[in-house]
């Protein structure tokens, strides 16, 4: 527990040492806070089934609470073992203020809401209520669906004669009927994106439950009004980031307390939903929400086939950064789309509607579909500097994507304006603060460690020997060296590699070497080859970057995690490009440096989930062990395994660990 670190405003003003803990007395009320958080984490952690006492976590807990008190924003690296859900948990609650947790992955909306959540409802004195709330389109739209099964014409979907889709909707609207959330994720199957689109809304094109004939019944608005009145609320952080740019309160309720977990993709997501994404099938979907209250077919078809030329546009300009004057087709394109985006809202204004009827219903939905795709149709065609916009996809399903360059300045205004923010993850890039607006000695950062006993159950093993990734002979070695460790593993190794190409080379080479299955991402879905991975000891998985994060198989079905190279981003990805442009000579510092190290930590941090876990990550990336300007601020972002550069050592570690999982086939060879 010695790698605390504090950042604290000094009267002098001088910029804090990041090496020091914070040496500010604590006040009378410090103490009784502290007290508090203290006494009731104890409490909650000794009737779970294995309680430990966890230093970490009683750190992370009284360091959250005082953020609390103090107003003041705090920035957690909470390694894996910690317990940093019950660890923000338990003071958000003794707080008594009204917190809002945003998560980044389903995973740990569902284990908060699920587990943690209740859990801590049945431990603690003070009584407190939790909801879950979602985006708009994760609910079932009761107009929607009263819509499509009122009438043939509607069954069919709006002239569809997929008979199957209408099937399905008749089954949604039966689900619907008794659900008592309306919640997509409440459904056994996963429906087709038709059938849902068909009895869903998102925010683009709902009107708003005021302007709708069944706003009384709707889901989305029953999941608002519950969350609040909650004490504690769970959103994703792509919804969270949303109300940030819609001003605050439009989608998630006013809070005085947000915690960020899984903060470490936070940049990325709000990238995302500060910006805009653009593309044919918007047209397409405009064109269908008006098509059964618009008797001109004319006007349906003319924006349609706007859609289709836009798509054309952008499937030329796949790859490329948008910058400078416009591409003469893609401009020509967005033009004729505006305009009959247009003129398809001028028919909408002109017809006469129900007012809160089905009609009714339908043209609003539809006006605010075509005056959204209207308003983003202009903003592409001006971006302003603090953008950058590009095209990405495929040629047969381009999308035109535009990003602020800089989080830290839409933060500034909308985040840390708010009230007190905790982030956390259990991998923090020391640059984070700077990277999301915040200047230093405005807030505190602490690393709480991990209770795990890394340097006894984990060896670092960096292939110092093999040569650079760049050059050509260093894949056939690659495949060498992955195939000798999967061996002396017995399997139950997690490949990870940078690129698709990669792993299918390496999984081209070696299946036919290896006597034990290898799975590929590709293989099954998601959970299902988790599952298959986890049941076979002897089984490899090999995967990209999707699965360098938020994997957790404990246990002996995992003691070996291979990593090609180091994940630095690639040179001409855009948003980073224009970033790396902005910071220039310290592109590499701001840019690459912290995404490469945090990424690596996440990855390396797939193999050590228990107490009771043993095994080697493998470095297979010379660069870690030859560049003296980076490689140990990159080590330093790893948990504190042994290191070494010797195959050999890392090949006896694997046997051992094989060896004391499999002690009679050990006898039996």
């Amino acid at each position: 527990m010695d790698r605390v670190q504090y950042r604290r405003r000094v009267s002098d003003a001088k910029p804090a040492d990041p090496s020091r803990k914070a040496s500010s007395p604590a006040t009378a009320a410090d103490r009784r806070i502290d007290g508090n958080v203290r006494k009731t984490l104890a409490s909650v952690t000794a009737a779970l089934p294995a309680g430990e006492d966890r230093p970490g976590q009683v750190e992370m807990a009284i360091a959250v609470g005082r953020a609390i008190t103090d107003r003041r924003p705090l920035i957690v690296q909470a390694g894996t073992g910690t317990g940093k859900s019950l660890a923000y948990l338990v003071p958000a609650v003794v707080s008594g203020t009204k917190v809002v947790i945003a998560t980044a992955t389903k995973a740990l909306q569902d284990q908060l809401a699920g587990k943690d959540l209740p859990f801590l409802a049945a431990h603690v004195d003070r009584p407190f209520e939790f909801a879950v709330l979602k985006g708009r389109s994760n609910y079932v739209c009761v107009q929607r669906v009263h819509e499509a099964t009122t009438s043939d014409a509607q069954l069919t979907l709006d002239g569809t004669t997929d008979r199957s889709v209408a099937d399905e909707v008749r089954m949604l609207a039966e689900w619907a009927a008794h659900s008592p959330t309306g919640d997509r994720a409440e459904l056994e199957v996963e429906p087709s994106a038709r059938a849902w689109a068909s009895v869903s809304v998102g925010p683009r094109e709902c009107p708003g439950a005021a302007n709708c004939p069944r706003g009384g019944e709707c889901f989305a608005e029953r999941a608002r009004a519950t969350a609040a009145e909650a004490d504690v609320v769970v959103v994703n952080s792509h919804l969270y980031s949303l109300d940030l740019e819609a001003g605050g309160g439009v989608f998630v309720p006013e809070h005085a307390v947000v915690v960020i977990d899984e903060a470490h993709q936070f940049e990325d997501v709000v990238s995302a939903t500060f910006g805009l994404d653009l593309n044919g099938v918007r047209f397409h979907n405009v064109a269908r929400m008006a098509q059964a209250i618009v008797v001109d077919p004319g006007t349906i078809a003319d924006l349609e086939l706007a859609g289709d030329r836009l798509a054309d546009a952008l499937g030329e300009q796949v790859g490329r950064r948008l910058r400078g004057a416009m591409d003469v087709d893609l401009a020509d394109a967005i033009v004729l789309g505006r305009n009959r985006a247009d003129a398809l809202l001028s028919v909408l204004r002109t017809l006469p509607d129900d007012g809160h009827g089905d009609v009714g219903a339908r043209k609003k939905r539809a006006v605010k579909g075509a005056a959204t795709l209207i308003d983003d149709l202009d903003y592409v065609l001006d971006v302003p500097a603090s953008h950058v916009a590009w095209v990405e996809g495929s040629p047969d399903a381009p999308v035109l994507r535009v990003a602020p360059i800089d989080v830290a300045e839409v933060l500034r205004t909308s985040l840390w304006q708010r009230g007190t923010v905790i982030l956390t993850s259990a991998t923090i890039s020391p640059t984070l603060g700077e990277q999301l607006g915040l200047d230093t000695g405005d807030f505190d950062q602490i690393d709480v460690g991990s209770p795990f006993d890394y340097p006894t159950n984990a060896l670092l093993y960096c292939a110092a020997h093999l040569p650079d990734p760049r050059k050509p002979d260093f894949e056939e070695q690659l495949h060498q060296e992955i195939e000798a460790l999967i061996v002396a593993a017995g399997g139950r190794t997690l490949a990870l590699f940078t690129s698709y190409r990669a792993m299918h080379a390496a999984v081209d080479a070696l299946r036919p070497r290896l006597p034990w299955p290898v799975l590929t991402q590709n293989d099954f879905p998601k959970p299902a080859l988790i599952e298959r991975f986890a049941a076979d000891e002897s089984t490899s998985l090999f995967a990209t970057m999707g699965f360098w994060q938020g994997i957790d198989v404990p246990g002996p079905s995992l003691s070996l995690v291979t990593i090609d190279r180091l994940p630095f981003p690639r040179p001409d990805e855009p948003l980073l490009q224009a970033r790396r442009e902005r910071a220039r000579a310290d592109a590499f510092r701001v840019v690459d440096l912290p995404r490469a190290a945090t990424m690596l930590a996440q990855g390396a941090g797939r193999l050590i989930r228990t107490s009771t876990d043993r095994g080697v990550v493998a470095i297979l990336d010379s660069r870690l062990a030859t560049s003296a300007s980076y490689r140990w601020e990159i080590v330093s972002a790893l948990p504190p395994m042994r290191r070494t550069r010797d195959r050999a050592e890392a090949e006896t570690f694997l046997r051992a660990i094989r060896d004391r999982d499999q002690p009679e086939e050990a006898e039996d060879q």
